[in-house]
């Protein structure tokens, strides 16, 4: 077993003032490791980097037949609840003719900055719409009806949930060990950073391949790449640096320093966990391993924002600076 490493630095004037660790894995469509840092078996809780995976029932049962690219991508989101989309969860419920009150992921303030002054100004309570979630448990809403399943769908036993895991272990290739209940109240199944990376992997190289699971992976991959702003929102590094990758790449974030990436062009998946669950970590070591893979241009304003962000003060006086440890440099 071998200990986190370290992969973001944070300086400030000439002193070294912090450093995040953690563990990263980049996977091929074999399962086999490329290149791995800190430990590719710390087991972990994806969080809402696997997003994918969790939406993988939804169209291999035929439940999803009917969704846009659109909504796809937002089933794999984890978005800031801007209007782009609540009025589009919004209208899914509608096609279900269910309301608000059917999803289970509990309401959420919009970080969106928009939405959330209307809120504000309408002296208004946020709705379960407003959950960066929605669009996942709009899909979980879809697959139940489907099966004909009760309406506590978020719950472990739940047949959406038993083909969520069946999935879930299915492209880890490993048995998971437990499950955590997540922001949203779905479980939310621990495995290794190699096996996040090995089903990333499996969604990268899912176009070489015919069989129904195979097929909707590519459908999902394609529409997260086509609609970033649908997977995050605007200044998001999720959105930004998909922009950036022109398309080609879907990444995703997961809550606690957790980010995955599907490089279908290399038939490569990563996964990466920073140890002590810093966002600001996470996105500069996802931007630096993409630039390492050369499928993000490291001059790129996105991938500059995220590698070697400054860090200012209160006056807006650069103070020091954001950057990636030299392992993965």
């Amino acid at each position: 077993m071998a200990n986190s490493v370290d992969l973001v630095e944070v300086w400030r004037g000439d002193l070294l003032e912090c450093v995040h660790q953690g563990h990263a894995v980049v996977c091929d469509d074999t399962g086999q490791i490329v290149q791995a840092w800190g430990d590719p078996a710390k087991v972990i809780y994806p969080r809402s980097s696997c997003k994918m995976v969790q939406a993988l029932p939804l169209l291999e049962s035929g439940a999803g037949a009917h969704l846009t690219d659109e909504q796809l991508a937002l089933a794999c989101a984890s978005h800031q609840g801007a209007a782009i989309h609540t009025d589009r969860v919004k209208a899914w419920l509608e096609d279900l003719s269910l309301t608000d009150d059917a999803f289970r992921c509990g309401p959420q303030m919009p970080s969106d900055k928009p939405a959330r002054k209307g809120l504000i100004r309408a002296h208004a309570e946020p709705c379960q719409i407003h959950n960066n979630c929605s669009g996942k448990h709009a899909g979980f809403l879809t697959l139940t009806k489907h099966l004909g399943a009760g309406p506590d769908y978020e719950l472990i036993d739940h047949p959406v949930q038993q083909a969520c895991k069946a999935a879930f272990e299915e492209v880890t290739e490993e048995t998971s060990p437990m499950f955590g209940i997540d922001g949203c109240s779905a479980p939310n199944h621990a495995c290794t950073v190699h096996g996040l990376a090995r089903a990333m992997a499996f969604f990268a190289s899912a176009g070489d391949r015919s069989d129904r699971r195979s097929q909707a992976a590519v459908k999902l991959t394609q529409a997260m790449a086509t609609f970033p702003e649908l997977v995050a929102g605007e200044t998001r590094a999720c959105t930004d640096l998909m922009r950036a990758m022109d398309h080609k790449v879907a990444i995703k974030t997961g809550a606690e320093g957790v980010f995955a990436a599907i490089i279908p062009e290399m038939r490569l998946g990563v996964a990466l966990k920073i140890r002590d669950g810093a966002t600001r970590a996470s996105e500069a070591a996802i931007a630096a391993i993409l630039v390492k893979l050369g499928v993000l241009d490291a001059a790129h304003p996105a991938a500059i924002a995220r590698m070697q962000p400054a860090v200012k003060n209160w006056r807006g006086t650069v103070t020091g600076r954001i950057r990636p440890a030299a392992t993965l440099v």
